[in-house]
């Protein structure tokens, strides 16, 4: 890999393969979290989210602060709170429940043995190159424009900001789940029966949410931005699209300096993509060493069909949104952004509808 594609992309190789062996490892997810709260008001992903989202800001927003690390520019993830945003915050939501998974979510399936969630990969890459085509035009609907903590009200009180909603939140699922079902999920615990050895037993969720907090900063310390997905479907949409003769000269998306740049070197070359390649090989490892390897395939044509739609659904909506919830969500809080926190209100709601569909028009026998 670093004889390939140079250290810089070796190391965001090497960064994603951690990252995919943390998600596996500590069953980590971040759609499951939603779903749990909808479905039976369990809060215990949720409530993870918001640790890993904590450790993430003290760890990362003093680093934004600084702007620069031994001489890598830092750039964070501020995207502006707009229609745009919103929409794509609710169509990914919505997204998530028919897809059975987020975008880290796919790749985790994927890499641990569930080919059909290839499917939901299929559609996530349609539906964000043609995302892509229609950015322009959800861009011209009102917008509040960045909100950038740091830069607006300082780091100390960006500090506080995001810890303040995190734990407001943390506070509100422990209510809700100890009103509901008279006691709580630790984060102590695995979500998986306990085996011998350092692989093959699940590690504590807690020391997953830590984990990741810990590799988004190494990612950002190493890229200049911070962890994202998202933006590989879409190359990937358009390097095949190019490839089968379509010309992407003429959309405005595409005509950006950064864009031009990934779509006319390898794909080795796109930071993103390869930290991607290599938080699925990460998952395969980690699921082929403990034994729990599955490969699964049948799939009814309904299940199909959700699973195309929800692919569309995700990639769309990403696109729309700047990011999924890695990219808007978690990288976009640990910049300091406000839109982050938008994006998880809206998001939730979109997984609302989602799991809706999902348990009546896409319901199997």
């Amino acid at each position: 890999m670093f004889t390939l594609v140079g250290t810089k992309q070796g190391n965001l190789y090497i960064i994603g393969s951690a990252i995919g062996l943390v998600l596996y490892q500590a069953s980590f997810g971040f759609t499951a979290g939603f779903s749990n709260i909808i479905n039976n008001c369990k809060t215990r992903n949720l409530r993870a989210q918001m640790l890993m989202l904590s450790a993430a800001s003290i760890l990362m927003l003093p680093m934004f602060s600084q702007g620069e690390f031994m001489g890598t520019q830092l750039t964070g993830k501020l995207t502006p709170i707009s229609t745009a945003m919103a929409a794509g915050a609710f169509i990914f939501g919505i997204g998530m429940q028919l897809g059975g998974g987020c975008a880290s979510g796919t790749l985790v399936h994927l890499g641990s043995g569930s080919l059909r969630m290839g499917i939901t990969l299929l559609g996530f890459v349609v539906g964000s190159l043609i995302g892509t085509f229609h950015v322009p035009w959800w861009n011209e609907f009102p917008s509040l424009g960045k909100f950038s903590m740091i830069d607006d009200w300082g780091l100390t009180s960006a500090l506080i900001i995001n810890l303040s909603i995190a734990g407001v939140l943390w506070i509100g699922f422990l209510v809700l789940e100890k009103k509901v079902h008279n006691k709580i999920e630790p984060l102590s615990e695995s979500n998986s029966e306990k085996k011998q050895g350092f692989l093959t037993n699940h590690w504590p969720l807690i020391v997953g949410v830590l984990l990741l907090a810990i590799l988004n900063l190494t990612t950002l310390l190493v890229k200049g931005k911070p962890w994202g997905v998202t933006s590989g479907f879409a190359l990937w949409g358009a390097k095949i699209f190019s490839f089968f003769g379509g010309d992407l000269s003429s959309y405005e998306y595409w005509q950006s300096a950064s864009w031009a740049k990934a779509l006319s070197a390898p794909v080795l070359k796109h930071s993103t993509s390869v930290m991607n390649f290599g938080l699925v090989i990460g998952i395969w490892w980690a699921a082929s060493v403990s034994g729990k390897m599955s490969v699964s395939y049948k799939a009814s044509g309904l299940l199909i069909g959700r699973l195309i739609l929800g692919g569309l659904l995700l990639g769309y909506g990403a696109r729309l949104a700047s990011g999924c919830n890695i990219g808007a969500y978690f990288s976009g809080i640990a910049s300091g952004s406000l839109h982050g926190w938008v994006w998880f209100a809206v998001a939730m709601l979109g997984n609302i509808l989602g799991f809706k569909l999902k348990n009546t028009v896409f319901a199997e026998d």
